[in-house]
C-alpha cells in the first residue's frame, strides 16, 4: 500500500463541526461562525446572474473584485490576492515559505488551522504565551528562533474574540527580525473596525500580509472568497502555488456586489454585536467567563474541562451545538456563534439552568 509522506501521516484531520441533531429537536447551529442572516440581496443578485456563465472559467485576475477591495480600503489593486476563503491563502503562503526545517510562530490559542497549515509542510510549529487570553507582541518575539520563518497572528483572534492595537501589531513588525514574514488575518476585521484604525500600510515593508474575508461580516461563507494584501515580491511567489481558477466567477460577482452594500453590512455586524453582548449580559450571573469579544462569537470559560464537556452535553441535549476547544489549548471552554437573538436567548436558558444546577451559579 502506497504511504503518505511521514510528517502528514502524522497529522490530525482538521477537525470540522459536528452538527447531528438529537431526533426530535431543532438544530441550532452554533459552532462555525457563521453570519446570522444571509448576504445582501445585492450578492445573491449578482451570483444569480454570473451563474448563467458556468461554462465559462472565472477569472483568474479576479479584475472587478480586486478593483472593488482596492477602491474601498484605498488599497493598489495590483497588491491584492483573491482565495478560495482566507484559508486557501494562508495555505499558500505555507507552501511557498516554509519547509522541514522550518518554524512557524503562533500564539498559544491560536485558528488551528495555522497549525494544519505549518505541518502540512513538514515545518515545526511553535507557540507562545498569550496574556489573558489576547495575543502578547513581546511573548512572540521572545519565543522566535532562527528557524522561524512566518509568525501568524490572527487578530481579532478565533477562539478569543480578544484583539490588540494596530499600534502593537506595527511594534511587532518593526521588532521582528527582516526575514521573519508576519501574517496578520483579520477574518473579523469587520467587527472591530474603525475608520483609523488599520494595518493595511504594514505591507509596505515587504515582509507583511494581511488576510481578510468576505465569510463572517458579509455573509459569504458559502462563497468561499478570501483576499489578501501582499507585497509584490511575496505575491509572486504565492502565485505558483496558487490554484488559477480558485475563486468561482459567481463567487467573485457575488463578492464585488456586496461590497457596494456596505450600508448592510455594517447593520449586520451592529445586529451581531448587539445580540453577542446581550449573550454576554445574560450570563454575568453566573460564574462563567466570557471575555470581551470584537468579533460575531463569543468564548465561553469553564472551571474545568470537564465542566465545560457537561455543559456542551446538555447544550447538545437540546440542539444546541457551540464548538469544543481543545484543538486551541482551551479544553475548559466552548466558543459560541452569535445567531438570530432567539437562538441565543434559548442557549443563555441551557446554560443558566446548567449553572443552577451545578451550583455555578
Amino acid at each position: 500500500m502506497i504511504r503518505p509522506n511521514a510528517h502528514v501521516a502524522m497529522m490530525d484531520a482538521y477537525a470540522l463541526a459536528d452538527l447531528s441533531a438529537p431526533p426530535g429537536k431543532r438544530l441550532v447551529s452554533l459552532c462555525q461562525n457563521e453570519s446570522l442572516r444571509p448576504p445582501s440581496p445585492l450578492a445573491a443578485e449578482a451570483a444569480a446572474r454570473a451563474a448563467r456563465d458556468q461554462h465559462l472559467y472565472p477569472d483568474p485576475d479576479w479584475t472587478t473584485l480586486r478593483a472593488a477591495i482596492g477602491a474601498l480600503h484605498r488599497i493598489d489593486p495590483a497588491a491584492i490576492i483573491c482565495g478560495n476563503g482566507s484559508l486557501d491563502l494562508i495555505g499558500c503562503l505555507a507552501r511557498a515559505y516554509l519547509a522541514p526545517g522550518d518554524a512557524a510562530l503562533i500564539p498559544a490559542h491560536a485558528y488551528p488551522f495555522f497549525r494544519t497549515a505549518t505541518l502540512a509542510t513538514g515545518a515545526r510549529l511553535d507557540t507562545a504565551p498569550e496574556k489573558d487570553l489576547t495575543v502578547d507582541a513581546a511573548a512572540l518575539l521572545a519565543a522566535v528562533t532562527p528557524a522561524t520563518r512566518i509568525v501568524f497572528v490572527a487578530n481579532p483572534g478565533n477562539p478569543t474574540g480578544t484583539r490588540i492595537s494596530t499600534a502593537d501589531l506595527t511594534q511587532l513588525r518593526q521588532t521582528l527580525p527582516e526575514d521573519v514574514l508576519l501574517v496578520i488575518d483579520e477574518a473579523y476585521g469587520e467587527f472591530a473596525d474603525t475608520p483609523q484604525d488599520h494595518c493595511f500600510d504594514l505591507v509596505d515593508r515587504g515582509n507583511a500580509v494581511i488576510l481578510r474575508t468576505f465569510s463572517k461580516a458579509y455573509g459569504l461563507a458559502g462563497a468561499r472568497v478570501g483576499w489578501g494584501v501582499f507585497p509584490a515580491s511575496i505575491a509572486a511567489e504565492v502565485r505558483k502555488v496558487l490554484n488559477p481558477n480558485n475563486v468561482s466567477a459567481a463567487s467573485q460577482a457575488a463578492a464585488a456586489a456586496a461590497l457596494s452594500d456596505q450600508g448592510y453590512m455594517r447593520e449586520t455586524c451592529a445586529l451581531t454585536t448587539g445580540i453577542r453582548d446581550r449573550f454576554r449580559a445574560d450570563l454575568q450571573g453566573t460564574s462563567l467567563c466570557l471575555p470581551q469579544s470584537f468579533t460575531n462569537f463569543a468564548l465561553i470559560r469553564f472551571p474545568s474541562a470537564s465542566a465545560a464537556q457537561a455543559a456542551d452535553s446538555a447544550l447538545r441535549a437540546e440542539g444546541i451545538f457551540l464548538r469544543a476547544q481543545g484543538g486551541a489549548d482551551l479544553p475548559e471552554c466552548l466558543r459560541a456563534t452569535i445567531g438570530v437573538a432567539d437562538d441565543m436567548a434559548l442557549a443563555a436558558e441551557v446554560l443558566k439552568d446548567w449553572c443552577k444546577r451545578e451550583g455555578l451559579s
